[in-house]
């Protein structure tokens, strides 16, 4: 989970770079045919199957979709926003899961959780604030980020429960991919500055392949780590990604979020930590209660 603290920035960093000469469709496009091409040998190594349990292919697609829509809304920010801002606003996903699961999926979920997620609200629009005065509209593209990572966790659940992680990778990256290049080709010529695609030149190849490497990488680390430990030991970590972020922002960019951002960012770490412990003390509690002897 460490790995996937320093690595997922690593693929901003270079989605970032990429931006200053190459559009945004043309790198999240980068993005999946990268991660499509890395996952097959894995795919074929590891001896996994490639069926698709029946009437899954939907949620396939639906997942793939969901991860190309955050994708660009999250590039298309960062191209002009600093780091650490866009990743703070992305942050609100898991609030959006937890509300999401309450009041749509009927999950049981206390108060106390619900008004943590309320109070993150808050922390984002600390960091939404300064940004949409600074940059406009485009301060809104992590919310978007975040919308769609959302949906996309609650439809990896129940994909993960009938197959195969390093699969479902694969697929995401060759659906995705599917889904990016009818985009590019109706987009040449429009003259759009997010769209149209270009032919690269020199490091910008070094860029877009980053993109889609970095972005493999750290799912992949994600991945396992889950798979070694329970989401709610690793859950706290993630929030490493943040300050690391903001490092990579300072070193590369010479970008570092304003007393209102850092106020909003502390709100939005501490509001999700304390959903995490109320998280780990109702599953304590339900150990327990299964555990008592009936009277």
């Amino acid at each position: 989970m460490l790995g996937f603290c320093v690595t997922a920035p690593l693929l901003d960093v270079a989605a970032k770079l990429a931006s200053s000469s190459v559009p945004v469709g043309q790198i999240t496009a980068a993005r999946f045919i990268v991660q499509c091409l890395l996952m097959a040998p894995v795919v074929w190594v590891m001896g996994l199957s490639l069926k698709v349990p029946r009437g899954k292919w939907m949620a396939l697609t639906m997942r793939a979709l969901l991860l190309f829509t955050s994708t660009f809304c999250f590039i298309a920010a960062i191209r002009v926003m600093p780091l650490a801002d866009a990743l703070a606003i992305v942050f609100v996903a898991p609030f959006i899961v937890l509300l999401v699961g309450k009041f749509y999926l009927s999950e049981d979920v206390g108060p106390r959780r619900v008004v943590a997620a309320l109070v993150g609200f808050v922390g984002v629009l600390f960091v939404i604030q300064p940004s949409f005065s600074a940059f406009g509209a485009v301060a809104l593209f992590p919310l978007g980020t975040a919308v769609g990572f959302a949906f996309y966790i609650l439809v990896t659940r129940g994909l993960s429960r009938q197959m195969h992680p390093v699969t479902v990778q694969f697929y995401t990256g060759l659906i995705a991919s599917a889904l990016c290049l009818p985009i590019l080709v109706l987009a040449q010529g429009t003259g759009s500055v997010l769209l149209d695609p270009v032919w690269p030149e020199g490091v910008a190849w070094t860029w877009l392949f980053g993109v889609g490497f970095f972005a493999t990488v750290s799912h992949m680390m994600m991945t396992y780590a889950l798979s070694w430990a329970p989401s709610a030991t690793l859950a706290p970590l993630q929030y490493l990604e943040l300050p690391v972020a903001t490092l990579l922002g300072y070193l590369v960019f010479g970008d570092f979020p304003n007393t209102l951002t850092l106020t909003g960012i502390g709100i939005i770490i501490g509001a999700g930590l304390y959903m995490i412990h109320r998280e780990r003390v109702t599953a304590r509690q339900l150990v327990t209660e299964r555990a008592a002897p009936p009277i």
